[in-house]
């Protein structure tokens, strides 16, 4: 019997790219304000990814690589220590540009039908659950009631397509991969690593993107409106699959 449904959030429930743009120059105006030092040595592009501030860091630190927020935190550390701010002075700021980093990370506009789609899922009587590489807690955004729990790779020290995030989810709600369906728009990260655990699948395939193989998914959806129904579908076939 079907009884979760998991989601992917950045791309999925909302487009992540506008919001990261956003956030950051939101956290580049404060760093003007608070640490002129800092936007007077560096650019925007030393905090995004691909940047040589970013390489060198994570070429130190590669067990940080899985942390979006670690490496946003250190990055904007590293920063204001190279701009001549002692080392207690860099992390009270880097701190505090961090949270206001969140603050806008979390001002997200969700993808047409996404509270509509949650909710019938929920009143389906589905456990709703969140598993992201991303740092958005989806506790503070608009659709967090609908929610039951949330892992992401801050939280379980891995990204997908490890499956650790996935078995984290299985152990929190005591079932097994055939009664969890996990949603995402990501081929390899969402789709193949849940379908390589057991778990049904939904690719959501908002942008008319190509399928790449191997990864295959249970169904796939062109927009959030149709995924209750492709659930529903999964539903059906979940109740002859077992993997007792």
């Amino acid at each position: 019997m079907l009884s979760c449904a998991t989601f992917d959030l950045d791309d999925t429930l909302w487009e992540v790219d506008p919001v990261i743009r956003r956030a950051n120059d939101t956290l580049w105006q404060w760093l003007d304000r608070h640490g002129g030092r800092f936007t007077a040595l560096h650019t925007p592009a030393d905090l995004v990814e691909g940047s040589k501030l970013r390489a060198a860091l994570l070429e130190e630190y590669p067990e940080i690589a899985h942390s979006m927020s670690l490496i946003r935190l250190r990055l904007i550390e590293r920063g204001l220590s190279t701009a001549g701010f002692d080392e207690q002075e860099s992390e009270r700021l880097a701190a505090e540009a961090f949270e206001v980093f969140m603050r806008a990370r979390h001002e997200v506009e969700f993808f047409e039908h996404a509270f509509e789609m949650l909710k019938a899922l929920r009143e389906r009587g589905l456990t709703i659950g969140a598993l992201s590489n991303g740092n958005a807690d989806v506790g503070l955004t608009g659709i967090g009631g609908l929610f039951d729990f949330q892992f992401n790779a801050d939280s379980v020290g891995s990204a997908k397509p490890d499956p650790l995030m996935f078995q984290r989810a299985l152990e929190h709600t005591g079932l097994r991969p055939e009664q969890v369906v996990h949603i995402g728009d990501h081929p390899i990260n969402d789709v193949k690593a849940a379908r390589d655990l057991g778990c049904w699948t939904i690719w959501v395939n908002l942008e008319g993107q190509s399928w790449p193989e191997p990864a295959r998914a249970d169904e796939r959806v062109t927009c959030l409106s149709q995924i209750p129904e492709a659930v529903e579908r999964i539903a059906k076939k979940a109740m002859t699959r077992a993997t007792l």
